[in-house]
């Protein structure tokens, strides 16, 4: 199990009682009463006591999953083993809805593989988302904005209000809805501050008997506004025509699949297709072999290989012999794959080497072949007489998944690829557990290839516009994701070192692509990444230390036609654009786009998110619209922001997967990194729509543009 230690940072000298009873369960999920069996990791929904808990935790490192809901509550959503979540109960948060656990992917990947499969045999669809205390004047209120929409036969209205009065953090808005019969009702609205700033008042949408026509927001200070909302997205595409072909996607699909799906693509369609070799090979699916000598409870060392597991270092072995004499010196011999080290011993005969001795011996003695250390806790101890051992990578993925380097693959669509139209840039699965990103990419894919000849509009698009399709960018973190651990967010290459490398800590080894990037990194100053190479966000050695993010910059300096780029990521229903970063104190952001394009950055996303919601009624919320430094967190080293400060990009990020309204509970419930695939392939349609959307903004950009 990953040992974790940011939730030290959350520890206070109370215990509290453990809340884990009446869990609220997501429809189809099995009922746990200790929600995490020993030894589980999961992803789970957590209401805190208060925001200094949630501070404490994003301080500490914690692995959140989506950004905070603070509303009348603090709800966070993580990703903690069994011991994490129990220090979290007696803290006293408490369990709000267990969203996965972490092999619960692997059950819904071969589910949906099972699903296809019957699809295939019988050609039936099967289905499995005044602080001093003095006076302060009456305040003024306005509304930052003000929306209703109407999905699954449901009304919902949703407010940001903004005060003059941010110095009193007890301030209270109450927004009162009319609709036109008159029917009336309020809802209270909750202070949001990010990184000690104050930024306005909000609540999650909520749900109303019809639309309204008047909202009027009060405080408690006095102050008092009254606007009329406006429908969102207010932008609705032309339905497909008759004969429009879509759902190519029927399971969840790995890098090997991708990979058989881009060469596919391009036999099938050479005169409108490409695939695109990215120049940096990744590291692959590897890892080194290592093991314990000894027994990590009691006195123990890590022994590792220095090259690669596939490189003819599994199954190497081990051991501690007693040379059964007096006054032996340490030695050791490397015969027949077996390492076997000698411990020294007294005048007595007795063993006298310590853990560190031999970790010592050993890394000095075959550089080039092996590294040790003294397990956590071990260091100094009597070196015990063990093994053999058995050196591993601990990788599980079946036989036919390559362990070599990998070369990432773009495909290139387009009647035009010299460079001469308009560039649109997509691309997916950053992070290894967002599964249903690359279902989306390549559903858009399959879709402008297969409509080409009989659709005009797709045809016309295919004319003016050049398109870049990279369905994964990090394929050595999404086969560990799919093959050993659910929940890998990062690559593969581990920059930790001494105890740090401890196999204990394989699930928490990588690096964030996401926060490798050069553009309003960690590395110059700015907030969201982390040092620690156990950390969820660790943002590498450096700035474009990794070949995953190289390779977006590669492929983006080699295509200055690209001027419109989407990161596909989940979860939780975002749709957002630069800046993406700040720094604290002061939550200072990177420079803010011109007026001129932030309105192109709104009105594109309104239309956008106008198409999305035309497939099943999804409806990003408007206050997760808008830019990542202000919708999400800052999130240091993007590659939004390295695409429009560095390349000159209209660079925006989508995050599929939005909160589900359970008419039942009247609640908001979370759909995960890797749903069940009814709501996975529900995603990947909807959010097709939504890019064949950005084609329309950057063929409708450039005519306007010449």
């Amino acid at each position: 199990m990953t040992q974790r230690r940011w939730w030290a940072a959350a520890t206070a000298a109370v215990l509290l009682t453990t809340v884990t009873a009446g869990v609220n369960m997501p429809a189809g999920a099995e009922t746990a009463p200790e929600v995490l069996a020993a030894g589980e990791t999961g992803l789970v929904r957590m209401r805190l006591p208060d925001e200094t808990m949630l501070h404490n935790l994003i301080a500490g490192g914690a692995d959140l999953a989506a950004r905070p809901r603070l509303g009348s509550e603090v709800l966070v959503d993580l990703v903690v083993s069994d011991r994490e979540l129990r220090e979290l109960t007696a803290l006293g948060a408490e369990t709000v809805q267990l969203i996965a656990r972490e092999r619960d992917g692997s059950a819904r990947f071969a589910e949906s593989v099972a699903a296809a499969e019957a699809k295939r045999r019988t050609g039936v669809e099967v289905l499995g988302r005044g602080a001093d205390g003095t006076a302060i004047a009456a305040d003024t209120l306005h509304f930052l904005s003000a929306y209703w929409w109407t999905t699954g036969g449901q009304t919902f209205v949703q407010t940001q209000v903004a005060t003059t009065a941010i110095s009193d953090p007890a301030v209270e808005i109450t927004v009162t809805w009319r609709t036109a019969d008159g029917t009336t009702g309020s809802y209270p609205l909750q202070r949001f501050s990010d990184a000690g700033e104050y930024q306005y008042h909000v609540a999650l949408p909520r749900p109303l008997p019809a639309r309204p026509v008047q909202l009027t927001a009060t405080s408690s200070l006095g102050g008092s506004r009254t606007t009329t909302p406006f429908a969102w997205p207010g932008a609705t595409p032309p339905a497909p025509p008759a004969g429009y072909q879509k759902d190519f996607i029927d399971a969840y699909l790995t890098p090997t699949d991708i990979r058989a799906r881009i060469a596919r693509l391009a036999r099938q369609y050479p005169d409108l297709a490409e695939v695109i070799n990215l120049p940096n090979p990744t590291q692959g699916y590897r890892r080194t072999a290592s093991g314990y000598l000894g027994n990590p409870a009691t006195a123990a060392i890590v022994v590792e290989t220095v090259r690669f597991g596939d490189q003819g270092e599994n199954g190497l072995q081990v051991r501690t012999v007693d040379p059964g004499a007096a006054n032996r010196p340490l030695s050791a011999q490397l015969r027949d794959r077996v390492l076997t080290v000698s411990l020294a011993t007294d005048a007595s005969g007795a063993v006298i080497s310590t853990t560190d001795q031999v970790a010592a011996y050993i890394s000095a003695r075959w550089p080039q072949r092996f590294r040790a250390f003294a397990e956590n806790g071990s260091a100094g101890l009597p070196m015990p007489v063990a093994g053999p051992v058995r050196l591993t990578d601990g990788l599980d993925a079946p036989a036919g998944v390559p362990h070599r380097p990998w070369t990432v693959q773009a495909l290139r669509i387009g009647v035009h690829r010299d460079g001469s139209r308009i560039g649109v840039l997509t691309y997916s699965q950053e992070h290894a557990r967002e599964w249903a990103t690359p279902l989306v990419t390549m559903e858009f894919a399959e879709r402008l290839l297969a409509n080409y000849a009989t659709h005009a509009e797709t045809r016309a698009l295919l004319e003016q516009v050049d398109v870049f399709v990279l369905p994964m960018v990090n394929p050595d973190g999404a086969n560990y994701s799919f093959y050993d651990f659910n929940f890998q967010r990062k690559n593969l290459v581990n920059h930790c070192t001494g105890t740090t490398r401890d196999p204990a800590n394989a699930n928490s080894w990588g690096v964030d692509i996401n926060r490798n990037y050069a553009v309003g990194s960690m590395f110059d100053g700015f907030f969201g990444a982390s040092a620690n190479c156990l950390s969820g966000t660790y943002a590498g050695l450096a700035e474009e230390s990794e070949t995953e993010s190289r390779n977006l910059v590669a492929l983006a300096r080699a295509h200055p036609n690209i001027k419109f780029g989407m990161n596909v990521h989940s979860y939780g229903g975002y749709f957002m654009w630069p800046p993406g970063a700040y720094v604290v104190p002061g939550r200072i952001p990177l420079p803010r786009p011109s007026i001129e394009e932030s309105a192109l950055f709104q009105a594109s996303a309104k239309r956008i998110v106008g198409a999305i919601s035309a497939s099943r009624g999804t409806v990003t919320w408007p206050s997760q619209t808008g830019p990542v430094a202000d919708v999400l967190y800052s999130a240091a080293g993007n590659s939004a922001d390295q695409l429009y400060y560095e390349n000159g990009i209209f660079a925006w990020d989508f995050e599929v997967g939005n909160d589900r309204w359970n008419p039942a509970t009247q609640e908001w419930e979370a759909v995960g990194f890797q749903p069940p695939f009814t709501e996975a392939h529900a995603e990947s349609q909807e959010y097709a729509d939504g890019l064949f959307e950005l084609l329309r903004v950057a063929r409708d950009y450039a005519q306007a543009t010449g």
